[in-house]
């Protein structure tokens, strides 16, 4: 019988799905899950009182406790310099839309945002607009041109609408 490329292609794919299937398999059937018990067990990297870290009995991590903090649904994107998302709700689709630069100008309830990239990109706030600045609630009237800032909020047509404007703490 000749051997061709098919037929030994075919015969190393079936040996080698074969040999996965019991290297998953026979661990599984060797080694039976225990029964349930009693007693608990610390997690293998828990905190001791006193340690850096310890949680207590109040479960996860709060900003201000040490640790990582909650960042929040939008962290990854205020990496970039501006983007767009389309997102649905019970009430339909909204374009989430945010963007980090520079305040270039404000006049009214007006604000635009200068990226590295030389997008600009004019934001209306609105009276539920939260504004944070160096981490404390602030108003619009205090953004100022020059401020390193991310905005965040949705586009409707051409209108960029800013829900929260952030002015982080300098590095």
């Amino acid at each position: 019988m000749k051997v061709t490329r098919k037929t030994l292609a075919a015969g190393l794919g079936g040996a080698t799905l074969l040999g996965l299937g019991l290297y998953l398999a026979v661990p599984a059937a060797a080694n039976p899950s225990p029964s349930p018990s009693a007693t608990t067990s610390a997690h293998p990297k828990a905190k001791e009182p006193g340690q850096k870290g310890y949680r207590g009995e109040k479960g996860p991590r709060h900003r201000g406790q040490d640790g990582p903090r909650h960042r929040g649904r939008w962290a990854a994107g205020v990496r970039g310099v501006h983007g767009e998302a389309t997102v649905q709700r019970k009430d339909g689709f909204h374009l989430r839309t945010w963007q980090t630069g520079e305040v270039t100008g404000r006049s009214g309830a007006n604000v635009t945002v200068r990226s590295a990239d030389g997008i600009s990109w004019t934001w209306v706030t609105v009276g539920g607009t939260r504004v944070h600045k160096e981490g404390e609630k602030s108003a619009v009237s205090a953004l100022a041109n020059g401020d390193r800032v991310i905005v965040i909020g949705e586009r409707a047509g051409t209108t960029r609408t800013a829900q929260m404007i952030r002015i982080p703490k300098p590095r």
